[in-house]
């Protein structure tokens, strides 16, 4: 039997916010550009750095590798992940996760995707 995963709602103790980045964001894997996006959603979360979260159609899919890893947040349901393929082909897994069905709290984040700082370069720009 599977256990049931909790789910807690964001609030004074664990905020959360989620608002449109004021700057064009690009995301550089292996010194190419991957991604650049002018409608890039900001997501602070309680102590942690706030992170970037890309529209799916501002990535380029052909670096974009399919993985079965996920992982679980109670604030924000299940993550997928991709991995990513550099210019040789060589693949990084794991290092973008997306919420297909993100909680309510966080819905804007649906169709977005996320990028870990230890595989990219994260800049924003004017």
């Amino acid at each position: 039997m599977m256990a049931v995963q909790p789910r807690l709602e964001p609030g004074p103790d664990h905020p959360i916010t989620v608002e449109p980045e004021q700057h064009r964001v690009t995301v550089r894997f292996g010194g190419r550009v991957i991604a650049s996006s002018t409608s890039s959603l900001r997501l602070a979360e309680s102590t942690y750095p706030a992170v970037q979260y890309l529209p799916r159609a501002d990535v380029d899919p052909a670096v974009l590798t399919e993985s079965d890893h996920t992982t679980y947040c109670p604030y924000k349901g299940t993550a997928r992940y991709h991995g990513l393929r550099d210019a040789d082909g060589n693949v990084t897994a794991d290092k973008v996760w997306f919420y297909p069905e993100p909680y309510d709290a966080v819905s804007p984040i649906a169709d977005h995707l996320a990028f870990y700082p230890d595989a990219v370069d994260i800049s924003l720009e004017d």
